[in-house]
C-alpha cells in the first residue's frame, strides 16, 4: 500500500508547483523544444529549462545543471542522450526533487546494458523516495492544472477518466481519438519501461484521486498479479470506480511445455483473463470499444436492469438493434398500457407504439422529446437507446441540442447513435458536450449498454471472502511433500501418491489399495467389495487409457488377477521400456458428470487453477476456466457457471442436477491447497467425477509434478 509520503510524491507527478526540463533545447521541431513549449503554454507554475550551454530558451533563463535552480523542484522531466541520464537522476536526488519522468529511450528495450543501467537508476531513486516514470515513455498529463509534461501535440480537455499507457506512441493515436469524440481526461500518463512506478503504484493513486470515477489502461504485462487483483478490486468494489483495461499479447504463443492437460489448456493469455475477472476490471480488444464504454460509464447512470428502450426514425437501425440487444443479454422493454395510450396521444398514427418505437421519418425535435420523456418514465424501463438517420426533414442539430435535458431528467441511462457523418455531426456535438455518448451505428451502442449491465451486476456479487485451510492438515501436507522432494529437485507423483495429500485437504477420494502382484490384486478388490477401476502407476506412462493401461468393471478376485496381467502387457507394447511401479485399483465411482480440475504455476503470479470439461476430451473440447489462486467463494461460483459444461451440471434436458455445492467446496479446497505448497508446479484432477445432488463428487485419476521452490 502507498505510504503517506509516496502518495504525496507521487501526487507531485501530476501536480507540481515547479518542473524543470533537464534536456531543453531552443532548437525547433526536437523533443526538448517541444516538452518545453507544451509547459510554457498551459502550466502555471515555475518551469525552468536545463541545458549545459545555459542562456535562455522560449524567454526563460537556462540553467546548465539541476542544481544551480534556485529553491525547490517538485518533477523534474528527462530528455537527454541516455548516456547521460544516470547523473541526471543522481543529480535530482541531491536536489531532494519529488518525483522524476524519464521521457528519453536506450535502457532496457534496447538490450542487457541498457536494462542494467536502467535498473541501477531505478534502486538509486528508490532508496531515495523518489517516483520515477519511465524512460521511455511519453510523459504525464494533467489538464486540470495546465500540465502537459508530454511531446504531445495538445493538452487534453478536462474530465473524469483517467488513461495509463504502458505505450507512449499509442497515447499521441488515443489523445487525437479523444479529441475528436470530445473526451477529456483526469490524468494522462504514459510509464514506459516502469523500471520504478508501474501500474499498481498509479491505480493505487487513482483510487483516491476525486477528480477520476474511471480508469482506463493500456498494458503488456503486470508487474504484481496479487498486487494489481488487491487495488484492482477495492477500485471496483469499494470506491466504486471502474476500471477498463486494452491488454495487448492476446493471441496464444503457446504454453511452456508441460505434461498436465492444464498446460496444454491455459494459453499465454489465461492468467491475465483470470487476473481481470477476479479484479472487476472490465477487458476490452480494441481501442475503440474502450472509448465505447468509458464514455458511457463516465457520463450515465448505472443500469438498474437489463430492459432496453429503443427510439428510432427508420425501422432498419431499430431491429439492427433489437438483434445487437439479444447477443448482448439485454432484453427488449415491454412497454405499459399507460405508456402506450400516452404515446398514441401524442403520436402519429402511423407511429409504431411497440418497442422498439418508430416516431417515423418525419420526426423533429418535439416529438424526439415527448417520445423520450414518456417512454423513460415507465418502470418497465432500464435504460435507452435513440436512433436517429438523417433524412431529409430531420433537424438533428435540434434534436442533439435538446434532448440531453430530457435524458437527464429520465435519471436513467440512455445513449445515442445518430447514424452518418456530415450530415449529423453537430448534432452530435451537442449530444456529447451535454455529456450524453453518441455511437456510430445501433450494434456499438447496444454492446456498449449490455456491457455496463454485466458491470453492474457483478458489482452487487457476494460470496468474496477466502476460504480459511482451518480443516485441512497443511503441515502433514508439508511433511509429504518434503520427503518426496528428498534428494531430487523434481518428483512426478502418480494417482497412488496423490492421494495422501489430496487426503490433507479433504478432496474427495474413492477407496482403493495398492497392488505390486496378482495377490494383493486379487485381496484388494474383495475387500473393497464392489467393481473396481484398476490402473498403472507409473512415471512413464502419462496417458494410462491410450496405453491400455486402465481396465474398468473388474469384479471378483479371478478378473482382478487377469486384469492384472493384462495392463502390464499392454503397457509394455504400447509404451516399451516404460517402469511400472504398481497398480492402483480403486472403488469404481457412480455416475456423474466428468470435469477436470488443475493448477499451471505461473512463474511470475502463481498457481493457475483451472476448471473444465473433463475425461479423454478435455484438450479437445478446451472448456475451460482460469482463476489465480487463493480463490474467493464467488470466484470458484463463477468458475463453475462459466463452463458450457454447466448446463450438464444443471439439468441438461431433464437429467438429473449434480452437486454443484460440493464441485465448488473441492474446487476450493484444491485452490488453498496449491497456495500453501509452492512445490506443486503442476496438478491434474482428471476427470472429478461430479454425482448427482446432495451425493457429492469423486476423485477419479490424479496426478502432481512436485517441483523444489528454490
Amino acid at each position: 500500500m502507498l505510504s503517506p509520503d509516496r502518495f504525496n510524491k507521487i501526487d507531485s507527478l501530476f501536480n507540481p508547483k515547479s518542473i524543470a526540463v533537464v534536456g531543453a533545447s531552443a532548437k525547433k521541431g526536437v523533443v526538448g523544444n517541444d516538452v518545453l513549449l507544451n509547459l510554457i503554454k498551459d502550466f502555471k507554475g515555475d518551469v525552468y529549462p536545463v541545458n549545459p550551454k545555459g542562456g535562455q530558451i522560449e524567454g526563460l533563463t537556462a540553467y546548465t545543471q539541476l542544481n544551480e535552480i534556485p529553491g525547490e523542484v517538485d518533477l523534474v522531466v528527462v530528455l537527454v542522450n541516455a548516456k547521460f541520464v544516470p547523473s541526471v537522476v543522481d543529480q535530482a536526488i541531491e536536489k531532494k526533487v519529488k518525483a522524476i519522468v524519464i521521457i528519453s529511450a536506450g535502457f532496457k528495450e534496447t538490450g542487457h546494458e541498457g536494462a542494467v543501467i536502467e535498473k541501477e537508476m531505478a534502486r538509486k531513486a528508490q532508496e531515495a523516495g523518489i517516483p520515477l516514470v519511465g524512460p521511455n515513455c511519453l510523459g504525464v498529463i494533467n489538464a486540470e492544472c495546465g500540465l502537459n509534461a508530454s511531446f504531445a501535440s495538445k493538452i487534453c480537455k478536462p474530465g473524469s477518466l483517467a488513461f495509463i499507457s504502458q505505450s507512449g506512441a499509442l497515447c499521441t493515436s488515443v489523445l487525437d481519438f479523444a479529441e475528436a469524440r470530445q473526451m477529456g481526461f483526469s490524468k494522462f500518463v504514459s510509464f514506459g519501461n516502469k523500471s520504478d512506478v508501474n501500474e499498481t503504484e498509479l491505480l493505487e493513486y487513482l483510487a483516491d484521486d476525486p477528480k477520476t470515477t474511471a480508469i482506463a489502461l493500456y498494458l503488456e504485462d503486470i508487474a504484481c498479479g496479487k498486487g494489481f487483483i488487491e487495488i484492482a478490486s477495492k477500485i471496483f468494489w469499494e470506491k466504486g470506480k471502474v476500471v477498463l483495461c486494452l491488454k495487448s499479447g492476446r493471441s496464444a504463443e503457446g504454453a511452456r511445455a508441460v505434461s498436465s492437460h492444464t498446460g496444454s489448456l491455459a494459453g499465454s493469455d489465461a492468467v491475465y483473463d483470470a487476473i481481470f475477472t477476479q479484479s472487476g476490471v472490465q477487458r476490452v480488444d480494441t481501442i475503440s470499444e474502450l472509448f465505447d464504454r468509458a464514455s458511457l460509464y463516465t457520463t450515465q447512470p448505472a443500469p438498474k436492469g437489463k430492459n432496453l428502450a429503443i427510439i428510432t426514425n427508420a425501422g432498419g437501425p431499430g431491429i439492427m438493434a433489437t438483434d445487437a440487444a439479444v447477443r448482448n443479454g439485454l432484453k427488449l422493454a415491454q412497454l405499459s398500457d399507460q405508456t402506450k395510450e400516452q404515446l398514441k396521444e401524442v403520436m402519429p398514427a402511423a407511429a409504431s407504439l411497440r418497442n422498439p418505437v418508430d416516431v417515423l421519418g418525419d420526426a423533429h425535435s418535439d416529438r424526439y422529446q415527448v417520445a423520450t420523456e414518456l417512454i423513460m418514465a415507465d418502470p418497465n424501463v432500464d435504460m435507452g437507446l435513440i436512433l436517429l438517420t438523417p433524412q431529409s426533414m430531420t433537424d438533428s442539430d435540434k434534436i442533439g441540442a435538446d434532448v440531453p435535458a430530457v435524458i437527464k431528467k429520465s435519471g436513467k441511462p440512455v445513449v445515442c447513435a445518430f447514424m452518418g457523418a456530415a450530415a449529423v455531426e453537430e448534432g452530435v456535438k451537442a449530444l456529447v458536450a451535454q455529456g450524453v455518448p453518441n455511437y456510430s451505428f445501433p450494434e456499438d451502442a447496444v454492446a456498449a449498454l449490455g456491457a455496463y449491465v454485466k458491470l453492474t451486476e457483478f458489482r452487487a456479487l457476494a460470496d468474496r471472502e477466502y476460504v480459511s485451510a482451518d480443516d485441512c492438515d497443511v503441515e502433514k501436507a508439508k511433511q509429504i511433500i518434503a520427503e518426496k522432494l528428498d534428494g531430487v529437485d523434481e518428483k512426478y507423483l502418480t494417482q497412488a501418491e496423490c492421494r495422501a495429500i489430496f487426503q490433507c485437504y479433504n478432496l474427495p477420494l474413492l477407496q482403493s489399495g495398492v497392488a505390486r502382484s496378482q495377490d494383493e490384486a486379487a485381496q484388494i478388490v474383495e475387500k473393497i467389495g464392489a467393481k473396481v477401476v484398476m490402473k498403472v502407476m507409473s512415471d512413464d506412462v502419462k496417458h494410462k487409457f491410450d496405453a491400455g493401461g486402465v481396465i474398468l468393471n473388474v469384479e471378483g478376485a479371478d478378473t482382478a488377477r487377469e486384469a492384472y496381467d493384462r495392463i502390464y502387457a499392454n503397457v509394455q507394447k504400447n509404451v516399451p521400456g516404460a517402469k511400472i511401479d504398481s497398480i492402483l485399483i480403486e472403488q469404481m465411482a457412480d455416475k456423474g458428470v466428468e470435469v477436470i480440475l488443475g493448477c499451471n504455476r505461473d512463474a511470475k503470479f502463481g498457481p493457475l487453477v483451472m476448471i473444465g470439461h473433463g475425461g479423454t476430451y478435455a484438450e479437445l473440447w478446451k472448456d475451460v476456466a482460469f482463476r489465480l489462486a487463493p480463490m474467493q467463494k464467488i470466484s470458484a461460483q463463477r468458475m463453475v457457471r462459466q463452463i458450457k459444461t454447466f448446463k450438464m451440471l444443471d439439468g441438461f434436458r431433464g437429467a438429473p442436477k449434480c452437486d454443484v455445492d460440493a464441485l465448488e467446496k473441492t474446487l476450493l479446497n484444491f485452490s488453498t491447497m496449491l497456495v500453501n505448497h509452492p512445490e506443486i508446479a503442476e496438478c491434474d484432477i482428471n476427470p472429478l467425477i461430479v454425482h448427482v445432488d446432495g451425493k457429492g463428487c469423486s476423485v477419479a485419476d490424479s496426478r502432481i509434478m512436485l517441483r523444489r521452490v528454490k
